[in-house]
């Protein structure tokens, strides 16, 4: 009989991917969904409050608070990731975050993720917000084009190419509360 000599890291080989480089193009790749996010968002904004100048204003916060929750987490979440200020994170943000912070404890990753990720979720519901109080109100078909853009980006594209390519490729997703 034979023995079985495979080590048991090496047993769920499957799911383990060892880190990688990762190309700009990549991570211009991992970041489209939430690039287009803040820009069909910013745009349900300026509809949503019916073209005026208060549409606008509301356009461009929302706009630099999609931008402010990037870097948010590049400067309170990456310094803790072992990827920190290497290539083989699939976003970029570690790199960044070397030129913003120092090196973190890693061991503290999952807390802070945890502790800073709802400063950004109020960016998936500002928009469904606004955009569906102002359809009950006043029925606009781009308004709705771009609203539907939004639920499909922001609900259904992003967090499929987080899972499977951003995070399914990430060497910490095992210390990830996002990949738990």
């Amino acid at each position: 009989m034979k023995e079985n000599t495979t080590a048991p890291e090496s047993i769920n080989c499957s799911k383990y991917r060892p880190p990688k480089d990762y190309t700009h193009t990549q991570e211009l790749i991992d970041n489209l969904p939430y690039i287009f996010m803040a820009i069909i968002g910013s745009i349900i904004q300026f509809l949503a409050i019916t073209l005026s100048i208060w549409g606008a204003i509301s356009a461009v916060i929302y706009f630099i608070y999609a931008i402010v929750g990037a870097f948010w987490i590049i400067i309170f979440v990456c310094p803790y990731c072992n990827y920190y200020d290497t290539r083989a994170c699939p976003c970029g943000y570690g790199q960044i975050a070397a030129k913003l912070r120092r090196k973190s404890d890693e061991n503290r990753f999952s807390e802070k993720f945890k502790k800073h990720i709802p400063v950004i979720v109020p960016l998936w519901v500002i928009p469904v917000i606004t955009g569906g109080i102002s359809l009950y109100f006043k029925f606009n078909n781009l308004l709705l084009t771009m609203l539907i853009a939004f639920i499909v980006n922001s609900y259904l594209i992003l967090p499929l190419v987080a899972r499977i390519y951003g995070c399914g490729h990430c060497p910490q997703k095992a210390d990830c509360p996002w990949m738990i």
